[in-house]
């Protein structure tokens, strides 16, 4: 006999409980007219989406979701559908999992591993459980946990020695480059640890921050993967698991891994396209200068929303070199954009005869560098206004590290797309992007970065150059090394002194930057929360 079991990896939105019930219930019905499936399965949390954050403080929420769940109970027949979110009962709230079944919740469980760590703040929210859930669909008893129970060994092990043959676990799993394989060796252990088979179900999709990369899996009870669904995008994929001896899924389709590169930048599409459609905008504007962190940025707009629903504006200062002028109008000609050139010295000129008697008798420096970059920020954000485009930011992660960025000038925007990904970072996707199709001119790849606001100007006149910069944030945001540790790996002591030093004062700035994608271990934001007012 086979079971039939259906993976429904697909894209919520979060709030909108209606909504995702109808996804429901048409990916259900999909999976038992046309794939012929017993069961379906969808993420965790699926009716709110994942995270709904303080959402979930207020009662109509969950009203809402007692109604969708009782739509669906109605409305969805002769296929069994595993599905979560979240059960308020007796005052308290739980993460949940259930079986829908006949035309009822025919079993349910309670998330009993409750991440507060990182992103993650159920603990807020939801109080754990404490049982397990063993239920048979045709014969096989099948045992459910949600997302964090899997890293723990107690919930799985609780669930074979209550007779669990086949193990479902419901996921909304962040993305951050090198966690795919982090899964699947977890999943292989806990399988041969207690003899079960697993079925890995995870969310897709971009919500604010995070992305959700899929990648839904099967291991059986020898820890072997069997099949793995694509990664970044919606499938609905079945599992046909041989139950005449033993329980044992069928080999299928093992969608390859992506390399670092190729995850990364489809993390960042798949991020940009969804907070884009999901807040309602149109269409997107960014500033295009010939570097490459705004060249990057523009092939991931384009990739993401589509060549016809992008701008690119170049706003030439008095010391833009035409070099720059030249890549910009070459990049935006190869990608197909809407583009035009705004030079911003009528602006720049204003301001400072504006504040001539201000500033009389005090130097040239950075001020004057600030007002160029904000008579930008001013320009790119009355076109957001004036069409109702979302501003993309172009700053980089290092960038926003030691606060290489100019508040209400390059800042200004409501979403940046690689505020996490590190400069050198930065160079490796543009060359994966050109490999795909050439679209950034390999002048820009070639040539010394530089903010270009002041006569002859390179980054490394302010910041150590960035392949050295970049392992020292990496030790020193991601993996919280002191001082001396990041010396004793070969750093010299001065410089390592200082970048921490950068890094700890332009706290204040980077809580005033837009929101943006979540790709590393430790992202700036939700995921790293220093106090701006301190004196450790």
């Amino acid at each position: 006999m086979t079971l039939r079991i259906s993976l429904a990896q697909i894209n919520l939105l979060v709030g909108d409980v209606a909504g995702n019930a109808n996804r429901v219930i048409e990916t259900a019905c999909r999976a038992r007219d046309e794939q012929r499936a017993d069961a379906v399965v969808f993420p965790e949390l699926t009716l709110t989406g994942y995270p709904p954050e303080d959402l979930l403080l207020r009662p109509e929420l969950v009203r809402r979701v007692d109604r969708e769940l009782a739509r669906i109970c109605d409305t969805v027949k002769d296929i069994d559908v595993i599905l979560g979110y979240p059960r308020a009962s007796q005052g308290k709230l739980y993460n949940a999992a259930g079986i829908i079944r006949n035309g009822e919740i025919f079993a349910e469980y309670h998330k009993q591993f409750l991440p507060n760590y990182s992103v993650f703040d159920e603990k807020r929210y939801f109080e754990p459980g404490h049982e397990s859930c063993v239920f048979e669909i045709n014969g096989v008893p099948v045992a459910l946990t949600v997302c964090e129970d899997i890293w723990e060994q107690y919930p799985a092990s609780r669930a074979a020695e209550a007779g669990a043959r086949l193990l479902i676990n419901i996921n909304a799993s962040p993305y951050h480059y090198g966690k795919s394989p982090e899964r699947l060796t977890l999943l292989q252990r806990r399988a041969r640890d207690n003899g079960l088979a697993v079925l890995y179900v995870n969310l897709v999709g971009g919500q604010d921050e995070l992305v959700f990369d899929g990648g839904s899996f099967v291991v059986n009870g020898e820890g072997e993967l069997t099949q793995r669904c694509q990664y970044f995008v919606e499938t609905l994929t079945l599992v046909e698991i041989d139950t005449r001896d033993g329980i044992v899924p069928l080999p299928a389709e093992i969608v390859p891994e992506p390399d670092e590169d190729e995850s990364v930048y489809r993390a960042l599409v798949l991020g940009v396209r969804d907070y884009v459609d999901k807040n309602g905008f149109k269409a997107a504007v960014l500033g295009l200068s010939g570097g490459i962190d705004s060249a990057l940025t523009l092939a991931i707009a384009v990739d993401a929303l589509g060549s016809d629903r992008v701008e690119a504006v170049m706003m030439p200062s008095r010391h833009t070199a035409d070099m720059s002028n030249e890549d910009a109008l070459a990049q935006a000609q190869a990608l197909g954009v809407q583009h035009r050139a705004i030079p911003i010295e009528p602006a720049f000129r204003a301001f400072l005869d504006m504040l001539a008697p201000e500033f009389a008798g005090l130097p040239q420096d950075v001020t004057e560098e600030n007002i160029q970059a904000r008579c930008r920020g001013v320009i790119l954000m009355a076109i957001s206004n004036k069409k109702g485009k979302i501003l993309l930011t172009t700053g980089n992660k290092s960038e926003m590290a030691v606060g290489y960025t100019t508040l209400y000038g390059d800042m200004a925007g409501g979403f940046a797309p690689i505020r996490d990904v590190p400069k050198t970072l930065v160079y490796r996707l543009a060359r994966y992007r050109n490999g795909i199709s050439r679209v950034i001119p390999e002048r820009v790849l070639q040539r010394a970065p530089s903010a270009e606001l002041a006569p002859d100007q390179a980054d490394s006149d302010s910041l150590p150059p960035y392949e050295t910069l970049d392992p020292i944030l990496l030790r020193y945001v991601e993996q919280d090394q002191s001082l001396e540790e990041i010396v004793s790996a070969g750093f010299e002591k001065a410089m390592v002194r200082r970048v921490i030093e950068l890094v700890d004062r332009n706290e204040y700035k980077r809580r005033q930057a837009p929101p943006g994608i979540k790709i590393s271990r430790r992202a700036f934001g939700r995921d790293r929360r220093y106090p701006i007012t301190t004196g450790f």
